[in-house]
């Protein structure tokens, strides 16, 4: 076979991306005796080396082209730079382009595009003002795509385009489409529509890479508006594509617009443009209801991608997000390829499901096959790693993964507190380099759970010094502290932060506000707090009706009930009763309490729970109404429950019932022998009722059983 046939034999199989075969042709070529390779042999060669990441074949290539002297075609150089720009081998690019005698075009972009790629921007934008070649728009596009794929540099692309333009290079639709993939923040939001209006001027917006890069930067600065525009424009004069289409449904998908996102699919059917992978990723993650995520399903299956792992992916988190995790399993057990996604998705599907050793077996049978698990796994693991050993267990797994990224130690933190480890917790806080707002947020909220609010509000004093910012969960977090703590001025202080930092909007902080003023004892603070909320929600109606129950007023608290259920929008729900019936019961509004009773049951069919027959209880017995206070214990769904005997013996003491009050305290002694409050309360009662040697024995066997009643404590200084 002559060398022209083999030279042909070798560039197809290279363009088909089998380069082991290309290289073993090449390899037979070599050994033949009757053949010599020429520049189009070795060139073909050094491109399968490049994407075969064979650097030792590519540098022998190397070593034969000087050999040869086929080094001097630039045919072979250039082939030679882009190996070595693949190969990431800055040095032996600059070593190639030194020894071409006369650069071509081909040569600049490569040598341009590498340099800057691998980071020596400024180097390149020296070499870039003395190079001859100036006026073609392909170098400019080299070294301003080559500037735009490193962040810290993507300045120079935007200055460089600026300077293209000034000195009369004509953009083409490669240098548009790179320009506006960097404007993907407000803040360059401006620039990227000058830039849309010069597309226009020019008369590249018929060229669809330019619209697909327009849509996404639209959908980047979160201008859904403005992307609907041009995606209708395009449709309007033919220039849209099947990628438009994708642009367009992930972008929907990104705002949380997921019926026009399938709406948008459905468009594209019609169109008859035919769909992609990428298609049914973005259009799996639209699904705004199961059976849409079905028919979506069914769909993908239809076009043949019931193989793709993406795909199948997609469809997995679909049916977890709507609780389907048996589906999403079946998906997962009929996958013939599966990614470190997949085994990602399954383990985090059933941690969603408490299925905690389901999860870890998951995890088991992953490492068995050889695949290595990434911060996602082990994120989700510690998520519900049920036990100090099992944290400290996949701590050294991440540590020998070398995994203890951000994200892995900000849920160590998480893991260690809520096992009540606080000094492993710090430590692994104390060492993360880059602390983000999660890190913060975890240490503040473990402090707090774990009975030390005060180092969580060092913590939030501290994070108030950084240059990160504290988001609306960090002073929710300080917030819960101050009211824990009863810190009133230290909550003025967080306030204060609130108005000043525009966070005023924020629901969930005017809650938490509500509530820190009620608990630190300003129910008037809380009420101009609750009055001056834009928006209000159940939480912030339940605030404040909890508010005016710890102050004893109870009818405000009735009243604000009322109106609740008449705002717009707002629905009580359990809480909510809890509330108000903890109101009635303190200030004794016995008709009030039974009917809100009633309400919660027969209105709203809420199922009553233990805190609600407590507060009835409570409300009956506060009112001297003992004996149906009784039968409601006895008639209630969870028997002589605990806090309701409580309740019902708190009240037995007020009045002075000491049949009751015997008959609760069996009750509470059964279950608790040794709480020196039951003998106590008993005490009083019989002292009470003149049975001075039964208050007497009480008293004998709490010495006898040596148990003491702790004295009590206050946060209010005398």
């Amino acid at each position: 076979m002559t060398l022209i046939k083999l030279n042909r034999k070798l560039a197809e199989l290279t363009r088909a991306n089998n380069y082991s075969d290309s290289l073993k042709l090449l390899a037979q070529i070599h050994s033949s005796h009757s053949l010599r390779p020429d520049h189009y042999t070795l060139s073909t060669a050094l491109t399968a080396s490049a994407h075969a990441r064979h650097v030792t074949i590519g540098t022998q290539l190397h070593a034969h082209a000087i050999r040869t002297a086929l080094l001097y075609s630039n045919h072979v150089s250039n082939s030679l730079l882009s190996f070595y720009a693949k190969a990431h081998d800055l040095a032996s690019v600059i070593s190639v382009f030194g020894e071409i005698q006369c650069p071509d075009l081909y040569s600049w972009t490569t040598f341009l595009s590498a340099c800057t790629r691998l980071g020596h921007v400024h180097y390149a934008l020296q070499l870039f003002d003395r190079m001859p070649m100036r006026e073609n728009v392909a170098v400019w596009n080299a070294i301003i795509t080559g500037c735009s794929d490193i962040f810290r540099h993507q300045h120079f692309a935007i200055d460089l385009f600026g300077s293209m333009h000034r000195v009369g290079v004509r953009p083409d639709n490669y240098t548009f489409a790179t320009v506006l993939s960097l404007c993907c923040s407000l803040e360059l939001l401006d620039y990227g529509r000058h830039v849309h209006s010069m597309v226009i001027k020019t008369g590249f917006f018929a060229r669809t890479s330019v619209i697909n890069s327009l849509i996404t930067m639209y959908f980047n600065c979160k201008c859904a508006v403005d992307a609907r525009e041009v995606f209708e424009e395009a449709e309007a004069a033919a220039v849209s594509d099947g990628i438009t289409y994708n642009s367009m449904i992930d972008g929907l998908v990104t705002m949380d617009r997921n019926e026009d996102a399938f709406i948008v699919f459905r468009d594209m059917r019609r169109a008859c443009f035919c769909v992609t992978e990428l298609t049914f990723v973005s259009v799996m993650s639209s699904c705004s209801s199961l059976r849409i995520g079905c028919q979506a399903q069914a769909q993908a299956i239809k076009f043949g991608f019931v193989a793709y792992t993406a795909v199948n992916n997609a469809t997995m988190t679909m049916y977890s997000s709507f609780g389907e995790s048996h589906e999403a399993q079946n998906i997962f057990e009929r996958m013939k390829e599966r990614d470190l996604v997949s085994w990602n998705i399954m383990i985090s599907n059933y941690v969603q499901e408490n299925l905690n050793d389901a999860a870890m077996l998951t995890y088991l049978k992953m490492r068995r096959l050889g695949i290595e698990p990434d911060e996602f796994t082990f994120g989700s693991l510690l998520a519900v790693a049920d036990s100090l050993q099992n944290v400290e267990t996949l701590h050294s797994l991440v540590s020998k993964n070398g995994l203890m990224k951000v994200e892995v130690s900000n849920a160590l933190i998480s893991a260690y507190f809520r096992h009540g480890n606080m000094n492993w917790a710090f430590r692994i806080f104390f060492d993360i380099p880059n602390k983000n707002m999660i890190s913060w947020n975890s240490i503040i909220s473990g402090f707090l759970t774990n009975g030390c609010p005060l180092q969580g509000l060092e913590h939030f004093f501290a994070l108030v010094n950084t240059q990160i910012k504290p988001n609306a969960y960090s002073l929710s977090l300080v917030l819960s502290i101050c009211s824990s703590i009863s810190a009133m001025s230290h909550g003025k202080q967080v306030h204060g932060y609130i108005l000043r930092h525009k966070f005023s909007s924020e629901i969930i902080l005017g809650n938490a506000l509500v509530t820190m003023y009620a608990k630190c004892g300003s129910l008037d603070m809380s009420l101009r707090v609750f009055n001056s909320m834009l928006e209000r929600d159940t939480i912030s109606w339940n605030a404040l009706i909890s508010a005016y129950a710890q102050h004893g007023q109870g009818k405000e608290a009735v009243s604000c009930f009322e109106a609740m259920q008449i705002s717009p929008g707002i629905i009580p729900d359990q809480a909510t009763f809890t509330a108000v019936l903890s109101a009635c019961s303190h200030a004794g509004l016995v008709d009030d309490g039974t009917r809100i009773f009633d309400m919660m049951v027969n209105k709203y069919g809420f199922m009553p729970s233990v805190d609600h027959f407590s507060c009835i209880v409570d409300l009956l017995g506060r009112s001297g109404y003992l004996d149906e206070a009784e039968k409601v214990i006895n008639d209630g769904y969870f028997g002589a429950h605990s806090d309701m005997c409580w309740s019902l013996f708190s009240a037995c003491a007020a009045h002075g019932n000491l049949r009751l009050g015997r008959t609760v305290a069996k009750i509470l002694m059964e279950r608790d022998h040794n709480n020196p409050s039951v003998y106590v309360l008993l005490s009083n009662i019989c002292a009470a009722a003149g049975q001075w040697e039964e208050a007497a024995n009480l008293r004998d066997m709490m010495r006898e059983f040596g148990t003491t009643k702790q004295p009590g404590c206050s946060w209010i200084r005398t």
